[in-house]
Order: structure tokens, then sequence, then C-alpha cells
């Protein structure tokens, strides 16, 4: 399936090498399952873990912004409408992504300290995307978490969410602010230091060799009450979140202290009316009424509402691992049995198992670092 998702050549003179997400339903290069793809590729051909991270760089701007999708071929008819390019000649969206690219690097490649331009893409988040000075990270529209549609955003966008029919008029008054969180807020917002985008920019952040913001992480978005995380909201205000697993996604950090993961994993992760069903763990809680596995609205479909995604599992299952909880074993099993019933499909019902979303997605493939995680990388 990778080879077949496999796609290279030559763009304005760059070279260009990269797995598609799907080939019928994602064709263009997206950071994130790219820095997924480049993990699962190491144990085949580490000189492709190598060219897709490399194709990410060689998009970057001179300051290392690195946008959420590259369109190498030419982005044509009605899907130039659904993606967050300021002019429709650009190469790449003017959004981000999760930035695990340093450290996608580290666990594929080498030493990302030795690549001067993961550290300048690095320092453009910092510089741009760290409103308030805390270290920490701001999206300005839902798909920049690349959690999309989740439920917990509907209180933050309203009718604007993704999904709902008011996206597009959040996508262009985005495009008119270039994508700028400060002018975003200063316009009146909303934006979000969301979870998951930074626990993955907290994790490249160490394989630079930077200092750790877990405690920024754990000081900020922590609630101690409930024994999860949870994002923030500015302009602040009172919006109520669904839990979902992005609550628990701090498990993957090596440094996140003790007590906390092993809370978020006793009373959170593994409460089979929670986050341990049959495949577990489902993108939002069971006991939410926010959790549903195939949601439409007005013909737009909405996702990570209530099924598994092997890219979640695998983050959840660093954290099982870590701290020796022997249901690591049993999650991988899991995930396998999906992934060998269905194939390699994007989502997968958390109750059965059964294949959803788009078929041969790529990401899919970290079922392997779950089920042979101390596999050596093969040699390139």
């Amino acid at each position: 399936m990778l080879e077949q998702n496999w796609r290279e050549g030559d763009a304005g003179g760059r070279r260009y090498a990269y797995t598609c997400p799907s080939p019928d339903r994602y064709p263009y290069q997206w950071y994130w399952d790219s820095c997924f793809a480049a993990i699962a590729w190491r144990r085949f051909d580490p000189s492709r873990s190598r060219a897709e991270l490399e194709s990410l760089l060689s998009a970057a701007r001179p300051d290392g912004f690195i946008g959420h999708t590259i369109f190498w071929e030419p982005l044509r008819g009605a899907r130039s409408v659904f993606y967050n390019r300021v002019a429709p000649g650009d190469l790449m969206t003017a959004s981000i992504q999760p930035p695990l690219l340093a450290w996608a690097w580290q666990i594929a490649v080498g030493d990302p300290r030795e690549v001067p331009a993961l550290a300048r893409h690095q320092d453009w988040l910092a510089a741009n995307r760290d409103v308030d000075g805390s270290g920490l990270i701001w999206i300005v529209q839902p798909d920049e978490s690349g959690l999309d549609a989740s439920p917990k955003f509907d209180a933050v966008w309203g009718w604007q969410a993704q999904g709902l029919p008011g996206f597009p008029l959040l996508v262009r008054r985005n495009r008119r602010l270039g994508y700028d969180a400060r002018r975003v807020l200063a316009k009146g917002g909303p934006v979000v230091c969301e979870v998951v985008t930074n626990v993955l920019y907290a994790l490249s952040q160490l394989a630079l060799g930077r200092p750790s913001l877990t405690p920024t992480l754990v000081e900020r978005l922590y609630d101690e009450q409930r024994g999860l995380f949870r994002d923030l909201v500015l302009p602040a205000g009172e919006r109520p979140q669904p839990v979902t697993w992005a609550a628990l996604a701090p498990l993957a950090l090596p440094d996140l202290p003790e007590t906390i993961g092993r809370r978020l994993i006793e009373e959170h992760l593994l409460d089979p009316e929670r986050f341990w069903p049959a495949f577990p763990p489902p993108s939002v809680s069971l006991e939410e009424p926010a959790f549903t596995l195939n949601e439409t609205h007005l013909g737009l479909r909405r996702y990570w509402r209530g099924p598994t995604w092997v890219n979640a599992a695998w983050l959840l299952w660093l954290g099982l691992s870590r701290l020796g909880y022997p249901q690591a074993n049993e999650l991988a099993r899991r995930m396998a049995t999906a992934v060998l019933g269905a194939g390699l499909r994007e989502y997968y019902d958390s109750r059965t198992g059964a294949g959803m979303g788009a078929r041969d997605f790529a990401w899919s493939t970290l079922v392997l670092e779950l089920v042979e995680p101390d596999r050596p990388a093969a040699v390139g």
C-alpha cells in the first residue's frame, strides 16, 4: 500500500517524493500524514523516509513556514475552494498542521539538530503562533489541529466549525487575515491553544534538544479536578468541551509526570465506559452525547466524532508502554485485529472494528509501531 501511494516528480525545479494519504480522497502531500508515513517507511526503505520529510522541508518558505497541504501537482476545479490557500497559485496552504516534523525526523531519519531547516521551521511556529508568550502555540481554525470536525470545536466556532455550513466563511476570513494568529485575535478571534497540536510541537522541541514544554502544558492545560487536559480559547469565555481522546494525548510525552500519566490511564483511558471499548480509543468518550460514529450535516461529512484512528491509538500506546501497563499489548492486538479484518482504512468503528472512511490510508501503517515496537529500521 505504501508503494501504491508513493508519488514523486519535479515541480518548478524542486524534486518531491511523498506518500499520499489515500489515492482517491487525499492525493496531495499532507504535513502530518507524511510524518506518520515516514515513520512507517523506515521499516522497509529508510531512503523513502528521508525523501518524504525532505519534500516537506523543500516546500518551506525561507522563514521556515510549512503549510498544512502541499500541492506538488496543480490544484484545479472544485477542490480549490476547500483548501486554505491565500492565492490560487500558492504551492501550499497558509494554515498549519500539528508540527511533528522534527520528532518524526528523529524517529525515522536521524538527529534533527543537524538540519538547520528543521530549527527554522520550529522557530517560525514560536515567532508566529505563540500569541501570549507562554511557549505554546495557537491555531486559528479546526483543521490546523488535524482533528478537523471534532465536537470539541463546536462551542468555539459555532456554525462556522468544520463540517458546518459556515466553515467556508471562517476560511475566507482567515485568508483575508493571512492566517496570522495575532491578527485573527485582534479581530476578535477565536484562537485555540489545542492539546494535540502542542503535544506534537513539544515532542519536536525535545527532538531538537530544546527545553521541555511539558511543565508549561501541565501548568496551562491540565485540569487537576477532572484529571484531563483541555484547550484554552481566546478571547476567554465559558465554552463546554466534550471529552475527546485529545484530553489524553499528553501520554505521548516522555517526561509527563508519572502521577498525571497514571491518572489519565486508570481513570479515563482504561474505563470501558469512556475510552476502552472493543477497539480503543474512540476519538470521543463513549459517555459523551457528542459521540457518534458517522455524522453528516446538510450533506457535509463530520468525522473525528467517535471512531478510532490508528495514529491516536499509537500516541496513547506510547504512554501505556512507558508506564509499564500490560494493556499496551492488548491495545496493539485489538488494533491489529481491526486492520487485518478491514484493511488500512482511515478510521475504525470503535465497537466492531469495521473499517470506515478512506481506503488504503497511509498512516494506518502505524499499526506496525504497536505490534512490532522493537523491530529495527531496515538498512537503506
